[in-house]
């Protein structure tokens, strides 16, 4: 369908009613040519104060009922972690475009069979990775691609947050099963794939993570040390048992110092580029540009355009695999004490089906120490 302007029209179905689902209404909302459509929730009092809230004229008990009669092109889908595999998969087999929160899937078999079933789909996928479409990112790819800051040498990247006990005990939360995984899965999965998508291919990585202050099934902290294709090295934090809360990206260069520090999401004012000597030039040229924040409404403008010019979404199930698969060898490497390289966890491997590999290392600990 077209409006006046000629402009394919999408119209939205949002699956999940929760918080983060008004993030999801609130971008697309701004985004011109789309039509909120359709609320979609188990309790009928939620979804109907959510279609309030956002001027949605319909609502809805499942994705079925919604897609029935057709006129839906777009689903977001915002509900708890395990949900999101099988709610694409639906999606797909209804021929829709979906966007998925993160983690889009709960292990890398997931991540490939969601691969399969979207080549055999008229739908596609799009995972939210928002921290990727701020301008500060693309202005810093630019700068990689031209050569202006050479090498990538050394990096950091920090997500250290604080979460209290009852957050964890939220019922879903804090299971390999239905979460997937802490902080590594759950909260530092959007800083570090901003460093791949700037670095590039990793290579190997040596992780420890632990429990070391919540009452959780899985990990509240990991550590790893992360070498890329290129050479360079990166450390990686995940941590909700920070009383200062800091999300920190420090990358090195050759020719300069490119920092982010910020929390939920940053505008260009929460970058520093600090040049070498001799290589002041570099500061002019980060000061070109557009200021635009990272965040939902910046990765939906680009998924809309897309979608609209009849391309596909950004941050595909395959772009999202490299992200999936570093979370995947932090966990293996952390518990099995080895370095992980990048290919290594296959359908042979127990954490190709679950980021623990089915062991559970972290409730055993707790076992064996009662």
């Amino acid at each position: 369908m077209t409006d006046n302007q000629g402009t394919t029209r999408i119209r939205v179905a949002f699956i999940g009613t929760g918080g983060i689902a008004n993030a999801h209404a609130e971008a697309l909302q701004q985004q011109p040519g789309v039509e909120l459509a359709v609320a979609i929730d188990i309790d009928a009092s939620r979804s109907e104060a959510f279609a309030a809230k956002w001027g949605i004229t319909g609502t809805a008990a499942s994705l079925k009922e919604a897609a029935d009669g057709g006129g839906l092109d777009l689903v977001a889908i915002c509900t708890p972690p395990s949900s999101h595999f099988p709610l694409a998969l639906e999606a797909l087999a209804l021929g829709l475009h979906a966007v998925i929160e993160k983690p889009p899937a709960l292990s890398l078999s997931q991540m490939r069979e969601l691969e399969a079933a979207e080549a055999a789909s008229t739908g596609s996928l799009s995972c939210i990775f928002q921290h990727r479409f701020g301008s500060g990112a693309q202005r810093l790819l630019a700068l990689q691609r031209s050569g202006a800051l050479g090498r990538q040498l050394v990096g950091t990247c920090n997500t250290l947050w604080f979460r209290d006990q009852p957050y964890f005990d939220v019922p879903w939360r804090g299971l390999w099963d239905v979460e997937g995984g802490g902080p590594t899965m759950g909260h530092g999965i959007h800083q570090f794939d901003l460093l791949l998508h700037l670095w590039g291919p990793w290579s190997e990585v040596t992780a420890f993570a632990g429990k070391l202050a919540r009452k959780t099934d899985t990990e509240d902290a990991s550590a790893a040390v992360v070498r890329f294709e290129s050479g360079a090295i990166a450390t990686i934090i995940n941590s909700v048992i920070s009383p200062r809360e800091t999300s920190y990206l420090r990358l090195d260069y050759e020719n300069a110092t490119v920092e982010l520090d910020h929390l939920y999401g940053y505008a260009d004012h929460n970058w520093t580029v600090t040049p070498a000597p001799g290589q002041d030039a570099v500061v002019g040229l980060w000061a070109q540009g557009e200021d635009t924040e990272s965040g939902h409404p910046a990765q939906y403008a680009a998924i809309v355009q897309s979608l609209q010019g009849g391309a596909p979404a950004p941050v595909s199930i395959t772009d999202a695999y490299a992200t999936m698969e570093l979370a995947a060898a932090i966990y293996a490497s952390s518990v099995s004490g080895t370095t992980v390289a990048r290919g290594q966890i296959d359908e042979a491997s127990p954490f190709f089906t679950r980021m623990d590999g089915h062991l559970e290392p972290w409730k055993q600990e707790e076992a064996l120490s009662a």
